[in-house]
């Protein structure tokens, strides 16, 4: 993407954006393309600012999922299960902060985010950090890493109300020697306390056709690195997927 439009946002810092952190929210995801996306920006400018951190708006995030070995998270996203559970550690790069993170998608359509910071990446988790997912789960699951994921994203945030925006590009996951890239797809997730779709970012997509979808981070990329696991639910999708990325 064009970074140079991101230079058309007021900033706003990491201690002003904490009170809207929205760990307990409604997510909404789209999907376009960078082209697209350096289009859409200027009709923001106005309506939000930028999260900065040291001078830099382009942050890169590292995530490092775990799952079992027979992969149940992703299956429970894929049998379409309501209420499910994803378990990443996080680290923000520009920030140098590393969470052990759970998102529980619940039945109500709501997304809770629950986290613990620890000091760096676990390959094996340790004793602190299992009593802390089996806490929060309320499950006892054997977890192993699943899938490294890496992107860059923009934080936007409402200047007049409770909502933000995150925008993530150059998404690419790695499992072992396996590498898949789609440096070309945009994913942007607003998140709000409650849905509300007439504030200005859902304005400026409907304006542009781009729709809502159903989208996982860690589901397209099971589904593209592993290949044994049934996927025929995100076949839709990652045709999607690689047209945009062409």
């Amino acid at each position: 993407m064009d970074t140079s439009k991101l230079s058309g946002f007021a900033s706003i810092s990491l201690e002003e954006m904490n009170g809207v952190s929205l760990l307990k929210r409604v997510d909404t995801k789209f999907l376009t393309s960078s082209s697209e996306l350096s289009k859409l920006l200027p009709f923001l400018y106005s309506d939000y600012q930028i999260l900065e951190i040291d001078g830099n708006r382009l942050m890169n995030y590292s995530t490092l999922y775990f799952d079992t070995k027979d992969l149940h998270c992703y299956k429970e996203h894929h049998k379409g299960k309501a209420k499910r559970q994803k378990i990443r550690i996080r680290r923000y790069v520009e920030s140098d902060i590393c969470f052990l993170e759970i998102k529980e998608k619940q039945n109500t359509g709501m997304t809770n985010k629950v986290r613990c910071s620890i000091d760096n990446f676990e390959t094996k988790l340790s004793t602190e950090s299992k009593k802390f997912i089996r806490r929060v789960t309320k499950k006892d699951l054997e977890l192993e890493p699943a899938l490294h994921n890496y992107f860059q994203r923009f934080t936007l945030v409402n200047t007049q109300r409770s909502e933000r925006v995150t925008i993530d590009t150059g998404l690419e996951y790695k499992k072992d020697s396996t590498t898949k890239k789609f440096k070309n797809v945009v994913v942007i997730e607003v998140k709000q306390e409650k849905q509300n779709t007439r504030t200005p970012i859902y304005s400026t997509l409907k304006s542009n056709r781009i729709r809502t979808v159903s989208f996982s981070k860690y589901c397209m990329g099971v589904s593209n690195i592993f290949s044994s696991v049934k996927s025929n639910k995100f076949k839709e999708m990652n045709l999607k997927i690689n047209q945009l990325n062409n």
